[in-house]
């Protein structure tokens, strides 16, 4: 990813923010450069002083969020524990991590289809396919000790965790939504 130089590195923040905020409301594709520019107080042509293309600023703030999270459940993981231990770790650390990266997360969860089949954001996918990796991992382990239902694939299941946090907002703290995940809604 090539960065045009940056002469006000706070307006080029505004310009992502406003990118991020965005994508999230309104989709990638709804998106153009001038909203991004009218929305960051810039005019559409002095965008490109901070970044080049919009694919170039919806590949940030996928990047960025995905990194911080990656770099997060592998914390999870090393600190050990059991799989109930982990796989509750790694729940607390995406509500975190989601809470803070809202838009973010959004904007992964309605763009990461079309965007991991281009080219340019193969190392997305490469991303996503290592978090799935580390959540499947504490899944299997928690299956293998009876702690989890074994009938169920454990990438699915790691999708349909990922998801749903991405959907319960701010009305599920992650202790509740780990009661719903672990206990489902028994009395």
């Amino acid at each position: 990813m090539t960065r045009p130089p940056v002469s006000n590195p706070g307006r080029r923040q505004a310009v992502l923010a406003a990118a991020r905020a965005l994508f999230a409301e309104r989709g990638y594709r709804a998106t153009t450069v001038r909203d991004i520019a009218d929305a960051s107080g810039v005019l559409s042509g002095s965008l490109y002083l901070y970044f080049d293309s919009k694919e170039t600023l919806i590949d940030e703030v996928l990047s960025s969020y995905l990194d911080e999270l990656v770099v997060t459940y592998r914390r999870v993981v090393a600190a050990g524990g059991d799989a109930g231990t982990q796989l509750r770790g790694l729940v607390k650390a995406a509500f975190a991590a989601f809470d803070q990266h809202r838009a973010a997360g959004v904007v992964l969860l309605h763009e990461r289809h079309s965007l991991t089949q281009l080219p340019r954001f193969a190392h997305l996918a490469e991303r996503e396919a290592e978090i799935e990796c580390l959540w499947s991992g504490v899944i299997r382990q928690a299956q293998e000790r009876g702690d989890l239902r074994a009938d169920v694939d454990a990438k699915a299941a790691y999708r349909y965790v990922r998801d749903g946090i991405c959907s319960a907002g701010p009305a599920l703290t992650a202790d509740q939504f780990l009661g719903l995940l672990l206990d489902g809604l028994k009395r």
